[in-house]
């Protein structure tokens, strides 16, 4: 069962696709909630010659278009929840004019923390802005073990992702170097991962990268990663041979973006849990 088709996906760039896309399922072991739910809808695409700036216009066209055929469906029933015409009135008005709003990881902590280029913070730092933010390390792992990257994450999820996209959907880009995943860094003062999410009411709703193309920065991710896992008592993650050795022939230079249409589609039908536009959730298969 696949987390992502992004691996094969690459491997099909690399062999000649130029532009390319997927409406698959993956599935995330242990994610089940009101967003999230262990089997889901993906839509990945990829295309060559392209910028993550133009995919971030890309997927706002998207958006607006299926805003556009869910608009004149008449009241729309959360099965969970009742009627939530309303609320769906209200998710969409924010589509109708205003362009998507875009900012950094930084001005996205400065506006909910206050805090000033949250890039150059380090650990000790961040765990002072978490106390003073009343956001506590998880209870399995004590405030001194928490690592920068970790206290990052959970002053996203907890102070400032609430706030993004409040009415009109957000991008955040340029992402700490740290959390690069398979994106492209950009050197710079700090160097930024070449990433954004689109965030709606609070919610995220993709993933996009300039992608990395270089094999070898590839191997070097994947050994600091797994001497981090090893450390935290976490199984290794096994090497993507046959992506790395697509990569070795030649990835060419392009951006990528996966999203999550479920999500999607709950904010435009106006209902708050997944379940509500999924046949068969978890807690019902």
């Amino acid at each position: 069962l696949q987390t992502s088709p992004e691996l094969c996906m690459k491997r099909l760039v690399s062999a000649g696709a130029e532009r390319i896309f997927q409406v698959t399922r993956a599935f995330r072991r242990g994610e089940s909630g009101a967003l999230h739910n262990p089997e889901f809808t993906m839509v990945e695409w990829y295309a060559v010659g392209t910028t993550h700036h133009e995919q971030m216009d890309f997927v706002e066209s998207l958006v607006r278009e299926l805003h556009a055929a869910a608009t004149d469906d008449g009241e729309h029933r959360n099965a969970a929840d009742g009627s939530e015409a309303a609320i769906a009135a209200e998710a969409r008005a924010g589509l109708s004019s205003s362009p998507f709003r875009r900012l950094t990881y930084s001005e996205a902590f400065r506006n909910s923390l206050g805090v000033e280029d949250v890039l150059r913070c380090d650990a000790g730092r961040l765990a002072r802005l978490a106390a003073s933010a009343g956001v506590r390390a998880p209870d399995s792992v004590s405030a001194t073990d928490v690592d920068r990257d970790t206290w990052l994450n959970l002053l996203l999820a907890e102070r400032v992702q609430p706030n993004l996209g409040r009415n009109v959907p957000e991008f955040m880009y340029d992402f700490p170097a740290s959390q690069a995943a398979l994106a492209r860094v950009r050197a710079g003062d700090p160097p930024v991962a070449e990433r954004f999410e689109l965030y709606w009411r609070g919610v995220e709703l993709c993933n996009g990268y300039q992608e990395l193309t270089d094999a070898d920065e590839l191997r070097e991710r994947i050994q600091q990663q797994n001497a981090l896992r090893r450390r935290e008592g976490k199984r290794t993650l096994p090497a993507p041979t046959t992506l790395l050795a697509a990569m070795d022939f030649g990835l060419p230079e392009c951006s990528g973006v996966a999203l999550g249409f479920d999500r999607l589609a709950m904010l435009l039908l106006g209902a708050r849990r997944l379940d509500a536009v999924t046949a068969f959730p978890f807690e019902r298969c």
